[in-house]
């Protein structure tokens, strides 16, 4: 069996250039301290040994090098491009086996979300974790057949179109569906998420 991989994507928690939705609602120090708070809080939720995780990091040299998050997990870049030509690269530049994309901006992530997500990749070529926005906290895929080369193209990224369009990109693959979550961009998701 080939080994698992879950992939976290982060960038590095610098003032006023991660969550900036969230900072307009309650100030970028207060969303770059939640941000950063978030993603040490879900890599403790999401490690497991029946999977590798990998950080997929931007920007790209500050995010390998960076002491923010533990060193016990390795990184990789995550490259140019929007969240769509990010993604493909991870699922193409991966060891074999089946791969697991998650935000770090997603507070209901356990260990048996991300399992359930993989036992969905063992009947299916791909799973979708659905946002209740319309997008998606979570993408896998079984790699056992090619990257489907339109893959993530003409994504209406941040809009609730997000989950269509994705899946009209998968020329074929079967899809499995795991569980919906509320993902944290704006002070009302957090609100909805805390109360």
């Amino acid at each position: 069996m080939r080994r698992k991989t879950l992939v976290v994507m982060v960038k590095v928690p610098n003032l006023g250039r991660v969550k900036t939705r969230l900072g307009r609602d309650m100030g970028a120090v207060d969303a770059t301290w939640w941000f950063r708070h978030q993603v040490a809080r879900l890599l403790r939720n999401v490690s497991d040994p029946r999977w590798d995780v990998v950080l997929s990091v931007s920007p790209d040299i500050a995010g390998v090098f960076s002491r923010v998050w533990p060193n016990s997990y390795p990184r990789m870049a995550q490259g140019r491009g929007d969240l769509g030509a990010r993604m493909v690269r991870a699922f193409r530049e991966l060891p074999r086996g089946p791969v697991v994309l998650i935000g770090g901006d997603i507070p209901g992530v356990t260990r048996t979300l991300i399992a359930q997500a993989f036992a969905q990749i063992g009947p299916h070529d791909t799973v979708f974790g659905p946002a209740t926005d319309g997008g998606y906290w979570l993408v896998g895929m079984k790699r056992v057949k090619p990257v489907p080369m339109g893959l993530f193209k003409n994504v209406r990224w941040s809009t609730k179109h997000a989950l269509a369009d994705t899946l009209l990109t998968l020329e074929g693959q079967s899809v499995g569906c795991a569980d919906t979550l509320q993902d944290v961009d704006t002070l009302k998701d957090l609100q909805k998420i805390v109360l």
